[in-house]
């Protein structure tokens, strides 16, 4: 099967979280190469200041090590950069000689250090902070200098300023504008944090436009237009960064203050495409990592054809610390006339709170000193959400008070937003895995792992989570009333003593109703069943027997339903049918929205002949089973070929067919776009697209509706069918039983679920647990008719 080319030119944190998320939804759609002009794997340049301080090492910020991209069988050239596109050959040059050919480009070149156009600026040590190598030049710079100087007084310089103080040196920062920071903060805060920084040894030039840097060799002094000048051993240019378009405008692609690119990132050439600080959206080019990231995960679905509505921006946010000040801020916090605003400063304790209003609905923020409140404060904005008076409480509220702010928030609130991690799931980790650090907080679950600025809350979860006051464990609850123990313990206890009826768990396990409940009885049969496939789940109230599948209804009479796989059926059986109504006086059939034929109202008495003269496979498909797949053969409106669909559907009935589950599946298989099966509201939905199959889980479609989450595309049925196999059979083995696949694939996170069916060797182990008990079932039905 050929695969396309997929070359990524850039191997910083946008393009790889896109590489990552193309590797999630289809691993096996590209052949890819990666281009890098730096000497490193992926690396975190947010923490790059961390370094500086000397707080990690690189090893601690390497994002993706070379296992990783080995492990996903992509070329890597690190310290080699493309220096030319012909873009009519779909041909790719570097600076060292190397041509490689392309189907899909995406050039996720990201910015350079704006180095400032004056007199001096190629003196030796003057220099940039945006690789590892800046980080590693100023630590040796201040084992034999003292004087640095810092121009840019925005995040950048002010975290090159902390780490220089840490190495010793004294540091002057240089700033053009009249207050620190002034596009993360209002005046009010930037004087509170210049303050705070003073008194920790920095000093500030402000309103300071540089004219020249002066020195022999070496930088000696810097000057300003005002006449004034400050001594440097040291000058470290932070004064912003500029779109790295270079190469994208040699090439012909369409560029103004960066790569211009459309809501699927897409370039003025088709096969091309631009994401992260090189790329710009409706006029903006974005530097934080949320919406690189966000761009990232929607042109992945984009290249692997997955239906999308695009990128439509991002609401700015910034959640720091800065010397131990932490600092937010979002949205329109600087406001103007139609706006209002709320705030709070406690000039005591250093906390400054301002949230600004449109109407009644929040539109940005600003909070320093004090950043609890950050992750409920964007929730508000993101959603326009319209606030109570006692959320206007809540969220002025001090730390002080000793409420948590923490413990208030809901287990789906996100408390990292650029990894879109939830408290619950963070909870989960720490409970499920005994994780007690947020080093192992980051790994097992990334947040805290981007930007770093979740990391206090992250920090408090975990505080929260081992102190007394902590009561939110997501752990099982108590299988019934019968027992004290979890249905993982009563599971584990069933294994470990061998324990093969329900009777004998119930009398070993000491249950306090020694005959069970409504509740405990069909869970206990369930387990059983799992951990013995020949143990026969007896359910007498809703069949005569298990191998004659008649249903009882609600006036003592019996349904029986002939087995169409598919919904296919032919002209032998429906006479069959006809004739067996004909005979027994059947007056109800019905046809139902998964094409099969109910035989309703039968007398207990007529069931026998009724079985003997049908003469066919019958369908059981009440209780919790895999039930039977729903397809659009009958959708008038569309004319695609449905025969792909209706094969898949028919495969996927009968390797189903002796499977019980924690809960009832249904599944449906539209044969295109046109969705007519509702696929994407099922508990696994299978749609058509031009090459394969996108794969939707975790759908309902009840009372309350809720859409599928797309699992991956499958470019074969034979794929299609192994995904939906291991998904089923992994749902088996981990869930609780009436366990919702919606409610299981929330537990557990999509993208746990992803890491084990892409998993070769725990797929296939699934898919022959699976067809090995389904083997045994079929058999044991089979023995005793």
């Amino acid at each position: 099967m050929y695969r396309q080319k997929l070359v990524l030119v850039g191997n910083g944190m946008a393009g790889l979280r896109c590489i990552e998320s193309i590797i999630m939804n289809n691993p096996n759609a590209f052949e890819i190469t990666i281009f890098g002009s730096e000497p490193h794997v992926n690396y975190n340049r947010i923490l790059l200041s961390t370094v500086l301080q000397g707080n990690t090492s690189f090893e601690d910020i390497t994002i993706n090590d070379r296992n990783w991209y080995k492990k996903h069988n992509i070329q890597l050239f690190t310290g080699e950069t493309v220096v030319k596109i012909e873009r009519e050959n779909r041909l790719l040059k570097t600076d060292k000689e190397r041509e490689v050919y392309y189907d899909k480009l995406i050039i996720a070149t990201g910015s350079v250090p704006f180095i400032l156009p004056v007199t001096g600026v190629d003196k030796e040590g003057v220099i940039a902070f945006r690789t590892i190598e800046d980080c590693q030049k100023m630590i040796e710079t201040s084992k034999q200098y003292t004087k640095a100087v810092v121009i840019g007084g925005g995040l950048l310089g002010l975290e090159a300023a902390r780490g220089l103080l840490n190495l010793g040196m004294e540091v002057n920062v240089v700033h053009i504008a009249g207050y620190l920071m002034e596009r993360q903060l209002d005046s009010t805060a930037s004087i509170l944090l210049q303050k705070e920084l003073e008194n920790q040894g920095m000093r500030f030039l402000l309103k300071k436009e540089t004219k020249v840097i002066i020195g022999n060799d070496r930088v000696e002094r810097v000057c300003f237009n005002d006449g004034t000048e400050v001594e440097a051993d040291l000058v470290v240019m932070a004064a912003g960064v500029r779109p790295n378009i270079q190469l994208a405008k040699e090439s012909g692609i369409n560029t103004n203050r960066a790569i211009i690119v459309n809501d699927y990132l897409e370039t003025s050439d088709p096969n091309i495409y631009a994401v992260g600080e090189c790329a710009e959206h409706k006029g903006l080019v974005y530097g934080l990592v949320k919406p690189l990231y966000e761009q990232g995960e929607v042109l992945a679905k984009h290249i692997c054809d997955i239906k999308s509505q695009g990128y439509q921006g991002s609401v700015l946010s910034t959640k720091l610390k800065i010397s131990g000040v932490e600092l937010f801020s979002a949205g329109q916090f600087l406001g103007d006339e139609t706006t209002k605003s709320i705030t709070a400063f406690d000039e005591l304790d250093g906390i400054y709170k301002k949230v600004v209003f449109q109407e009644r609905k929040i539109i940005g923020a600003v909070l320093y000193g004090d950043t609890k409140a950050s992750t409920q404060l964007l929730d508000m904005i993101l959603k326009r959400k319209e606030v109570t008076k006692e959320e206007k409480i809540t969220l002025f509220q001090s730390s002080s008070t000793g409420e948590s702010l923490i413990a208030s928030m809901a287990y789906s609130d996100i408390i990292c937003n650029c990894n879109t991690v939830s408290k619950g799931a963070i909870i989960e980790a720490v409970q499920n895995k005994g994780l007690t650090t947020v080093e192992q907080v980051k790994h097992c679950t990334k947040a805290t792992g981007s930007c770093g600025g979740c990391k206090p809350s992250v920090t408090e979860l975990l505080e929260y989570t081992q102190s007394d006051s902590f009561d939110e464990d997501i752990e099982q609850k108590v299988m019934c009333s019968c027992t004290t123990l979890t249905e993982d313990e009563v599971v584990n206890k069933m294994q470990l003593g061998n324990l093969t009826s329900a009777q004998e768990v119930m009398d070993v396990l000491e249950w306090g109703n020694s005959a069970g409940c409504s509740i405990c009885r069909p869970a206990l049969s369930y387990y059983l069943g799992m951990i013995y496939p020949e143990y026969e789940i007896k359910q007498e109230t809703l069949f005569i027997n298990e191998q004659k599948n008649a249903t009882v209804q609600s006036d003592n009479r019996y349904s029986v339903i002939p087995q169409m796989y598919g919904g296919i059926t032919n002209a032998e059986d429906l006479r069959k049918i006809a004739n067996v109504a004909d005979k027994y006086d059947i007056s109800h059939v019905a046809v139902t929205s998964e094409q099969r034929v109910h035989l309703m109202g039968v007398k207990k008495e007529d069931l026998p002949g009724v079985w003997a003269d049908l003469n066919m496979p019958l369908s059981s498909k009440y209780g919790n089973t895999v039930q039977n797949v729903k397809t659009c053969i009958g959708e008038h409106v569309c004319h695609c070929d449905k025969n792909q669909a209706l094969l898949l559907a028919v495969d996927l009935e009968k390797r189903f067919e002796y499977i019980s589950t924690p809960y009832r599946i249904k599944m449906g298989i539209s044969a295109c776009m046109h969705n007519g099966a509702g696929s994407t509201t099922k508990d696994i939905g299978v749609m058509g697209i031009d090459r394969g199959w996108e794969i939707y889980v975790g759908g309902s479609s009840g009372r309350n509706v809720r859409a599928g989450e797309l699992l991956c595309v499958a470019e074969t049925n034979e794929e299609a069918i192994e995904i939906i196999i291991g998904f089923i059979q992994y749902y088996r083995e981990t869930a609780n039983y009436l366990e919702r696949t919606w409610q299981w694939v929330e537990r557990v996170g999509l993208i746990h679920v992803r890491e084990v069916l892409f998993d070769k060797e725990l797929s296939q182990q699934l898919i022959q647990r699976l067809e090995m008990g389904a083997a045994q079932r079929k058999k044991l039905e089979e023995s005793t008719i």
